[in-house]
Parts: C-alpha cells; sequence; structure tokens
C-alpha cells in the first residue's frame, strides 16, 4: 500500500455504492450472456431460455453481526435469507446458494454446525438448493459470504430503472421493526456487561422487533401475491438499506423524482413503543433503520385498485418528474428532502 496518504481518498468520503461506482466502472459487459450487471439487486444473465439472476452478500463479524447477542442458527438462517431477497427483489425465483465460511481458531466444529443448521433450514423453507462453497482461516473472527442463484422469465425481470412519474410507489409489511430490535438488542447486551452471568435480558412483548432484527424473512408471498393479481411493478428492490436509502436508488435509476407521505409510512406497534422507549424520531428510523428486507416497487397507477387487494402492501406516495426531486410529505403538508442516512459499512 502506497504511503502518501495527502493525495488519496477515504472510503467513507464515497460511501458503499460510490465505492461500487468507482470500482466497477471501468468493467464493460464483454459477453452476450451477460445482461446486467453491477447496480441491481441482482445480475442478470442469459444463456438461452430463462434469465439467471446471481446476487453476493457477505456478512463480517463486528460490521453486520454481534455474537453477543445474535445465535449462530439464526445468523446462518439470516445470511442465506437476505440473498433470497435479492432475488425476489428482481421479480425472480431464488433456486441455489454457495456458502464461503471464513472462522478463526475460537470456533469449533459445532458452531460451524450451527450456522449451516440456520441455512439448512432457509433452503428447507425457501426451496433453494445449496449446491457449495468454501471454508478457511480467517484472523478477524467470523465472515460468511452467500451467493445465491435465482431464475426468471425475461419479460418477468424487475430492475430499479423503470419507474414512470405518476407511478404509485408501494411497500410490503412495516418498516423499522429490525432497527429497533437492534437498539433493543444492544441496550440489553450492554446492561448484562455491568451486571453477573445471572443478569436476563427484558424481552418480553418485544418478540416481533427481535424476530425481524434476529430471523427477517423474504417476501416471497407479496412477489406471488402481485403475479397472482397480473401486476409487474416498473422498478423494485429490498429495503435492507433503509426507506430512504432504497427511494434514491429507484429515483436517480430511473432519473424520476418522488412524494412519499409521512402518514402512510406502515410502523408496526412494537416499533413504536420502542422508538418511544429511547426517544428516538419513529419517521427516521422507519426511513433509515434498515434490515427489514421488505419490497419497495412501483406501479402503473392502473393497477391502484389491484394494489388495493393485496394484503400486507401500503401505497406511500408516487413517482414524480425529476426536476421535482425527492422529497417527505409531512402530515402538515411541508416537505423535505429525503436523504441517504441509512446503512453504510463504511
Amino acid at each position: 500500500m502506497t504511503q502518501n496518504k495527502a493525495s488519496e481518498t477515504e472510503i467513507s468520503s464515497i460511501g458503499e455504492f460510490g465505492l461500487i461506482d468507482r470500482l466497477t466502472k471501468d468493467f464493460p459487459l464483454r459477453n452476450t450472456e451477460s445482461k446486467k450487471g453491477v447496480g441491481d439487486d441482482a445480475a442478470i444473465l442469459n444463456f438461452g431460455g430463462e434469465d439467471v439472476l446471481v446476487t453476493t452478500d457477505m456478512l463480517l463479524e463486528g460490521i453486520h453481526f454481534d455474537l453477543r447477542y445474535v445465535p449462530l442458527k439464526h445468523l446462518g438462517y439470516k445470511s442465506a435469507v437476505v440473498n433470497f431477497s435479492d432475488i425476489y427483489a428482481m421479480n425472480g425465483t431464488p433456486k441455489q446458494i454457495t456458502v464461503g465460511i471464513g472462522a478463526s481458531s475460537r470456533f469449533t466444529v459445532e458452531h460451524l454446525e450451527e450456522i449451516y443448521a440456520g441455512i439448512r433450514l432457509a433452503c428447507e423453507i425457501y426451496g433453494v438448493d445449496m449446491v457449495g462453497g468454501d471454508t478457511c482461516a480467517s484472523r478477524s473472527g467470523l465472515v460468511i459470504s452467500v451467493t445465491c442463484i435465482g431464475t426468471a422469465k425475461a419479460e418477468d425481470v424487475v430492475c430499479r430503472d423503470g419507474a414512470k412519474p405518476t407511478d404509485l410507489i408501494c411497500v410490503s409489511g412495516d418498516l423499522g421493526a429490525a432497527y429497533m430490535g437492534l437498539q433493543l438488542l444492544e441496550r440489553e447486551n450492554a446492561v448484562a456487561a455491568g451486571h453477573g452471568p445471572d443478569f436476563q435480558p427484558d424481552f418480553a412483548g418485544r418478540e416481533y422487533i427481535l424476530e425481524r432484527q434476529l430471523k427477517p424473512e423474504a417476501r416471497r408471498d407479496i412477489v406471488e401475491a402481485l403475479r397472482a393479481e397480473g401486476i409487474k411493478p416498473t422498478a423494485m428492490m429490498d429495503v435492507s438499506d433503509g426507506l430512504s436509502s432504497e427511494l434514491l436508488h429507484i429515483c436517480k435509476q430511473s432519473d424520476t423524482g418522488c412524494r412519499v407521505f409521512e402518514d402512510r409510512i406502515p410502523i408496526d406497534y412494537q416499533t413504536a413503543c420502542m422508538a418511544e422507549e429511547f426517544n428516538m424520531n419513529l419517521v427516521t428510523a422507519a426511513m433509515n433503520g434498515g434490515e427489514d428486507y421488505e419490497l419497495l416497487f412501483t406501479v402503473p397507477l392502473t393497477d391502484k385498485d389491484k394494489i388495493e387487494k393485496i394484503k400486507g402492501v401500503r401505497m406511500i406516495g408516487y413517482v414524480t418528474q425529476p426536476e421535482l426531486g425527492c422529497a417527505l410529505v409531512g402530515r402538515d403538508g411541508s416537505e423535505i428532502p429525503v436523504k441517504a442516512q441509512g446503512w453504510n459499512a463504511f
């Protein structure tokens, strides 16, 4: 590594997606089988017949998870499901995964078996095959890398760049629960550090937000419901980094603006109670928390009646012309610019 820091750029100054753009800008697609490369929830390949969707996620101890309060089986389950979610976000079906594990000497065979038990459970529930991977030693704790392969008919694939002005903006489920679950886990972990081994954390009545953080689910049911109603979203992605970030991704790649209404953002009761307990702004938590793995998508205005039939989907706003920018409309009608304040690993 060079020692001249004066002319070098800190990764944190451009963020994860700025880094991805910078590192991959000089990689043109050279093969006809490569239909879409970097820049969406999954790459799109075609070898004749259905499109093949490929996505990869890496989870690092101390960055993405803390083993002081994350059970290994839950971690394995989550590492698989977050990849399935990327495939569903392309309107596809996950079919296979490969798993790479890096483990330091403090981990035993039994520890790794717990991780794979969680992965196996996820594969059973979602009908996915585990077809390979790699294991190696690590000097920095635990590292898990999962690659998921899925399929979709070429005409069914949905990317982030298809939203049009007047499209409705929709989201599945509710938002902010995973983030508030993380706050609860971190608080109880901090409290436990000051007590003896007999300390019992207080999780009563908060099971939902804990499950949203520790054992999220991919929204296969929403993708299936959209298909049943004959709805093909114009743009779609999963909410992994926070609603604000995902809205800006769709609008940037679609060359549009958006208006999202504060009073339309779906929030669970436990999430609201936890935010109040932590004295946090509830809307901020819902907009920026991340790790909800809900689906954010846009549909033509003509699909409004169909969307209203789907349980678990909420219309939260609409797509505008790009010059109008992206804004959150408050309960009093005021507009606040949407800013990407969600998860950033750097």
